[in-house]
């Protein structure tokens, strides 16, 4: 049975979001048309907003409404040890388990020559720039535990070798070919305490 057109148009633009199939675009689609008018305005509205309002930090390049953002604002931050990751999501993720105090940088992907992704394509020359002065002590590289991510760790770990900072890697607490932005904040705290030097 057909909906009408509306619901349909509704219901294809849900299935857009990741995670969201037919059934739960349909279940979330009549969920909206029995909300009170207000609630799917304000909805709306923060959907409208966010791409608005949301820009990206110039220092780790971060989502944030206010740049530099809070984290890389925080005079309480450890500025010696940057923790890299691929997404904002991943930030989140590690930012999520309260144990690391130290700055962000965010890559914007990995490296993955089958979807045409080069060193080109991520923010490596702005990870380079921000080690160069000398301060940073320590980088982790918490890209995903994933092919694309050991490949773009060891490229990272390439470049930044002759700078003589002190690199390590997120342990394997996280499972194999796991997304950071989906592992429980327990894993992901004991894969920052088990961290190693890479060789």
């Amino acid at each position: 049975m057909r909906s009408a057109p509306p619901i349909e148009r509704l219901v294809a633009n849900l299935k857009r979001l990741p995670g969201i199939g037919e059934k739960s675009a349909t279940r979330l689609a009549f969920h909206l048309l029995g909300s009170a008018e207000n609630q799917v305005q304000e909805l709306a509205d923060a959907i409208a907003r966010v791409k608005k309002d949301i820009v990206l930090c110039e220092v780790c390049f971060d989502l944030t409404d206010r740049s530099p953002c809070e984290i890389c604002r925080a005079p309480d931050r450890d500025t010696a040890t940057i923790c890299v990751v691929e997404e904002p999501a991943d930030l989140a993720a590690v930012e999520g388990t309260g144990g690391f105090k130290g700055r962000y940088h965010v890559l914007g992907g990995a490296l993955s020559p089958i979807d045409g992704i080069g060193p080109e394509a991520l923010r490596i020359r702005e990870l380079e720039a921000r080690v160069a002065p000398g301060e940073v002590r320590e980088v982790i590289l918490a890209t995903n535990p994933n092919a694309e991510g050991d490949a773009t760790a060891h490229y990272l770990a390439d470049r930044l070798r002759p700078s003589g900072v002190r690199l390590t890697r997120i342990a394997y607490g996280m499972p194999l070919g796991g997304d950071l932005e989906y592992a429980d904040h327990v894993t992901i705290g004991r894969s920052l305490a088990n961290r190693s030097e890479l060789e």
